[in-house]
């Protein structure tokens, strides 16, 4: 399919810290450009100039649970309403790191939040609308914490929790990928990122590219 034939799409990446995202976000950009389609690429929480603020505050700054899950979802709204849909309506390809399946992950797998209190504010930021591909990397989280530490870089709040705490949000990313069999590909992030490469690139000309 052609870059002036393919629909705009809507394409996020997931999994846990560590997993190997960043370079394979980099080589779907470089794949869908290389088709001519023009491509946005983006992340959350951000986004938009009050998402990175907001960001900044949910990376660095203890806060109550419902107070993360909130500052979340306020920050994916105003990154729908100034970035994603326009972007989408306008024609252009939107590629994020992270979305709602994250929040799922690691508010409600990871820090416990009450899975009604999420659907519902799921239902109320964006009723009836989800990604059209999501693909999550799947990695153990001993092995996702030996690549963060050999980064170098310092830990934000959510990367300083204990290996049980990311074995919760593993296993919530893996039940989300079970409730949406259609939409979100599990990847397996142990193997070389040039294999890893070519399933990502396989799975979007399949999904997205036809």
């Amino acid at each position: 399919m052609s870059g002036s034939q393919a629909q705009a799409r809507f394409i996020t990446f997931e999994g846990i810290d560590g997993a190997g995202k960043s370079s394979q976000i980099a080589a779907v950009v470089a794949l869908l450009e290389a088709r001519g389609l023009c491509v946005e690429q983006t992340r959350e929480p951000g986004g938009t100039a009050l998402g990175e603020r907001l960001r900044e505050l949910l990376l660095h700054e203890p806060m109550h649970l419902e107070t993360e899950a909130l500052l979340m979802f306020a920050a994916r709204r105003e990154h729908l309403a100034a970035r994603i849909l326009p972007a989408l309506a306008a024609g252009r390809w939107v590629v994020s790191d992270r979305f709602s399946d994250a929040t799922y992950a690691y508010q409600v797998g990871g820090r416990g939040l009450d899975p009604a209190k999420f659907a519902a504010l799921e239902a109320w930021v964006h009723p009836g609308f989800q990604p059209d591909l999501t693909l999550v990397f799947d990695l153990p989280p001993e092995v996702a914490a030996a690549r963060l530490a050999k980064g170098g870089a310092e830990p934000d709040r959510f990367e300083r929790e204990q290996r049980d705490f990311f074995e919760r949000v593993r296993a919530a990313y893996l039940e989300r990928a079970r409730m949406a069999p259609g939409r979100i590909r599990i990847i397996d992030a142990g193997g070389t990122a040039e294999s890893i490469r070519a399933e990502v690139e396989a799975i979007v000309e399949e999904c997205c590219l036809r």
